[in-house]
């Protein structure tokens, strides 16, 4: 049988989306979610993969993604991996209006219920982090009706997907990962929603679009930071910003920055030690 190494990952802070989402470059066989960590399995071969994924949590810490780290690792008999995965991915209930289901589960709603249909694979956004519920429940506040929406950093387009079922017209989702392209275009595709979703692979800097009437990031601090006026030179006058993958730590960074650009605060909603905010200029 099959033997395969198994490598555990603490950080300070804890950002679950943001690591897998890196942690996909050294090709795992899956990576796992916890309450506190991350699994990451590799198929046993003559190279250990300890060292690897130790270099590359180092170089992000340099980058500031986080402050410290923690591994473990064991090795142990094979599984079938994806049938463990399924049963551990469930039907999450994001409000009273919005549910996410993965396809492979089956789901009832009530007539008021809203579904949208989400396989993560090889990208984040499935709606367990509490950051992507926030931004859902803020959505269904501030979705402009018939509105122009971007989602940046989009992932699954799990969020570009709630727009549209909230009533946007039209979004733009983008993300720099090709494994966030091919997954976001899928989940468009299945939840038949290809006419009013285009899912690009690029930086902010590439959206030559400047007149949306929201703008969606559910990005780390240290990338929001910077990328504030390319934000903002895409927003209509009258345009709202919704951020998240914030700590609540972030808070007076974040205002700190944008403020001194011309937003203005509208809504803070938390969850645990997340935020969301919802900005206007």
């Amino acid at each position: 049988m099959k033997k395969y190494t198994k490598i555990s990952i603490t950080t300070s802070p804890f950002d679950p989306e943001t690591l897998s989402g890196f942690l996909w470059e050294l090709s795992p066989e899956g990576i796992e979610e916890n309450d506190y960590s991350l699994t990451l399995y590799f198929k046993e071969n003559s190279i250990d993969p300890l060292p690897q994924v130790i270099s590359l949590l180092k170089q992000k810490q340099e980058e500031g993604l986080f402050l410290d780290f923690r591994t473990e690792s064991e090795t142990f008999e094979d599984k079938n991996w994806n049938e463990e995965w399924e049963k551990s991915v469930g039907v999450i209930k994001v409000s009273d209006k919005i549910v996410i289901c993965p396809s492979f589960k089956h789901y009832s709603p009530s007539h008021e219920e809203i579904i949208i249909t989400i396989d993560p694979k090889m990208s984040f956004g499935t709606g367990e982090h509490q950051t992507t519920r926030l931004i859902i429940r803020l959505l269904e506040k501030h979705t402009p009706k018939n509105g122009f929406v971007l989602d940046a950093g989009t992932g699954t387009g799990v969020l570009a997907i709630a727009s549209i079922l909230l009533g946007a017209t039209y979004a733009i989702g983008f993300d720099n990962d090709e494994w966030c392209l091919l997954n976001a275009q899928e989940n468009v595709e299945t939840n038949k929603l290809t006419e009013k979703i285009e899912i690009r692979l690029c930086e902010i800097s590439s959206i030559p679009e400047d007149n949306f009437d929201l703008i969606l990031a559910n990005i780390q601090k240290n990338i929001l930071l910077p990328i504030a006026h390319e934000l903002k030179k895409r927003l209509r006058p009258s345009g709202k910003l919704i951020l998240s993958g914030l700590l609540t730590t972030d808070f007076d960074a974040i205002i700190e920055k944008y403020s001194s650009i011309g937003f203005h605060l509208i809504e803070r909603m938390d969850m645990d030690e997340w935020i969301a905010l919802v900005l206007k200029l």
